[in-house]
């Protein structure tokens, strides 16, 4: 069904009366249920006029026809939007593991065809010592000349994209006259049957790499989703090469610092001090020296005081010009060299009071600034290893995959977390709006390094689930789960610098010998954060005690939705039936303590429409509805009620 379609019999609906017959959704959810085509959701109503039945009837299945196809079309939007976000994951954990760059990048390309359902994708890559591009990795190609393309910059729609570095799409190739047409690029693209071309730039900063298409062999429109989709894998593909590039520069480092020394080896007049130092610095390696021990040992061999200091205002140009010249430069009295790894620049070593540097000084201050970038390069590795090492002894713990006891103690012995003692496990989840899927992307990844890093400190675990992150916390003496579920929110939220709502479990105990308790306080925490969620207390954390009788709700598997029914689905049912409004005086009169007079001026409607509808409640519900028992249920049933009218919006 067209979405032309869908939309006018949304406004039918809006137009029609308020509410559908009881019984008329069943079909629909049988549909929804088995997963069939729109088109299947008109025959319902088809049958029901082929029965002749009442205008009021199919009036009230066009009505649920209407919503079991937004349902539906949410539903599909969804699982897209969950196998693009897989992939882009997946894509990233690639990434995080680079050990081969094509292959990296043939995955990029794979899945980018996959999920936009395109006939053909490929990457192009510029070559500045030539001034063209080339094909670097094609996907679905069949033709040998178009894979061996090399494009003059400029030309053809990759051209366009890369002068302009904005996404570029063609509905028909060789209609478009947007872009240059050349005689080898058009013959490329006629070998393959390309009709419609999407490209999105690779750019690193402000330069454009090179260009991400995705193709079809027939006339097609992009959608906005599928041209963002491309941008983020666009940007991965960007990433790998910046990546990539890094460690070649890395180990042209290394290998510049083995030259050094060699040089510095050979001058026998200097050769004692530079061994010394080479010496010192070696040790703080192997001993796992920090960068201010770096630092120390510097300043003894220079004899003067040498700090390390993250990236300050105060030495922004001299900083920049160190970096760019490669060489520690002199700024008034202090010689300052920055320390840097590929493109990222990490700070700087700072020698103060001394001038008068001879060369072979420098180069010992410039040695230490690439020693000290080494150690802060393999402190954030060794907190990237841990981080993984974490998340995967927790995902076993979820998945009750590994069952052995001692073996889960001493994984968690390692990791300095001990699971004999009592934890709480939370499920966390950005609340912020995210302008696209890449900063939808970016955030996550932002909560799951902040959530690592709590649990590092913690002596916890952390790992990635379910679109947000589940952690597992241990307890102090007299900590609540509720108070751990505030702190841990408050604590994400500054870190990621957006509203992080956490759902708690209750304490859980014996998780070496019990690992399936992982699993069910998870289910719990999730219940919580989703109540939150629907209290809208967004940014906030808390445990099901906090929730009172509805706590031991959250807490178990119970029919809240059978509960509201049986107490209150009467008067809900003729509420949709007549489009009266019997729920909402029945939660007013409660609210105004059972007054009619006070309900009245709540509602602003006279006392006698007031005594009206509470005599046809009775009538509904029985003469007992307002002894006390009765009336605890009711109330209770209003609030379970109210609480999941947003999700019904």
């Amino acid at each position: 069904m067209s979405r032309d379609h869908v939309q006018s019999a949304e406004r039918s609906a809006a137009e029609a009366p308020p509410a559908a017959p009881t019984g008329v959704e069943t079909p629909f959810l049988e549909l929804l249920a088995r997963g069939a085509s729109a088109d299947a959701y008109e025959q319902p109503v088809l049958l029901a006029r082929a029965e002749g039945r009442p205008a009021e009837t199919i009036g009230g299945l066009e009505r649920a026809k209407v919503l079991a196809l937004r349902v539906r079309a949410e539903l599909e939007g969804r699982r897209r939007r969950e196998a693009e976000l897989s992939a882009l994951f997946e894509t990233a954990h690639d990434l995080a593991g680079l050990r081969d760059l094509d292959a990296v990048l043939k995955a990029i390309v794979q899945r980018a065809r996959s999920l936009l359902g395109t006939d053909v994708a490929y990457l192009s890559l510029n070559d500045p010592e030539r001034g063209d591009t080339y094909m670097r990795v094609t996907e679905g190609s069949v033709a040998a000349r178009f894979q061996q393309l090399r494009l003059g910059m400029g030309e053809g729609l990759g051209g366009l994209v890369a002068q302009t570095a904005r996404p570029y799409v063609t509905d028909d190739y060789f209609k478009d006259a947007r872009f240059q047409h050349t005689r080898t690029i058009d013959a490329g693209v006629r070998d393959e049957g390309l009709v419609a071309i999407l490209g999105v730039p690779l750019t690193l900063g402000h330069h454009v790499i090179g260009v991400l298409f995705a193709a079809d062999r027939r006339a097609r429109v992009f959608e906005r989703e599928q041209i963002a989709l491309l941008g983020s894998f666009a940007a991965l593909a960007a990433a790998a090469i910046d990546t990539a590039n890094l460690l070649t520069e890395t180990r042209s480092a290394l290998a510049g610092l083995e030259r050094a020394n060699e040089i510095i080896r050979d001058r026998s007049a200097v050769i004692e001090r530079a061994s010394d130092v080479h010496d010192r610095l070696a040790e703080l390696v192997l001993r796992g020296g920090g960068v201010h021990d770096v630092a120390a040992a510097v300043s003894q061999v220079l004899d003067g005081t040498v700090e390390f200091t993250e990236a300050a205002d105060t030495f922004a140009a001299p900083l920049e010009a160190s970096r760019a010249e490669g060489h520690a430069v002199r700024h008034a009295d202090d010689w300052i060299a920055a320390v840097t790894a590929g493109g990222e620049l990490l700070g700087a070593l700072v020698l103060h009071g001394h001038p008068g540097l001879d060369p072979v000084d420098q180069l010992t201050l410039e040695r230490a600034a690439m020693v000290t970038s080494l150690l802060l390069l393999a402190r954030r590795s060794a907190a990237d290893a841990e981080q993984r090492v974490r998340g995967e002894l927790l995902d076993d713990l979820l998945d009750a995959r590994d069952r052995d006891p001692r073996l889960l103690r001493e994984r968690a012995c390692r990791l300095h977390a001990d699971l004999d003692s009592t934890h709480v496990v939370l499920a966390a989840r950005l609340d912020g709006p995210a302008a696209d899927a890449e900063q939808e992307a970016a955030a996550r990844r932002r909560l799951g390094a902040a959530a690592s890093h709590l649990a590092a400190t913690r002596h916890g675990l952390a790992a990635a689930r379910d679109g947000g992150t589940v952690l597992l916390l241990p307890l102090t003496a007299g900590e609540t789960a509720t108070g751990l579920a505030r702190r841990t929110a408050r604590q994400l939220g500054t870190a990621v610098h957006e509203p992080v709502t956490v759902g708690a479990s209750a304490p859980v105990r014996d998780l070496a010998a019990h690992p399936d308790h992982v699993a069910a306080g998870y289910a719990e925490g999730r219940r919580c954060l989703e109540a939150l969620r629907l209290l809208g207390r967004a940014g906030d954390g808390a445990a099901a005690e906090d929730f009172g009788f509805l706590g031991l709700l959250l807490a178990g598997d119970r029919d809240i939705a059978g509960f509201v029914d049986r107490t209150i689905g009467q008067v809900v049912a003729y509420d949709e039936r007549r489009g009266t409004d019997l729920v909402r005086t029945l939660d007013a009169y409660f609210t105004c303590g059972m007054s009619p007079a006070r309900t009245k001026d709540a509602l602003h409607v006279h006392v006698n429409t007031v005594a009206q509808r509470l005599e046809r409640v009775g009538r509904l519900l029985g003469d007992d509805w307002q002894d006390p028992g009765r009336a605890l249920e009711i109330q209770l049933a209003l609030r379970l009620h109210r609480l999941s009218a947003p999700a019904q919006h």
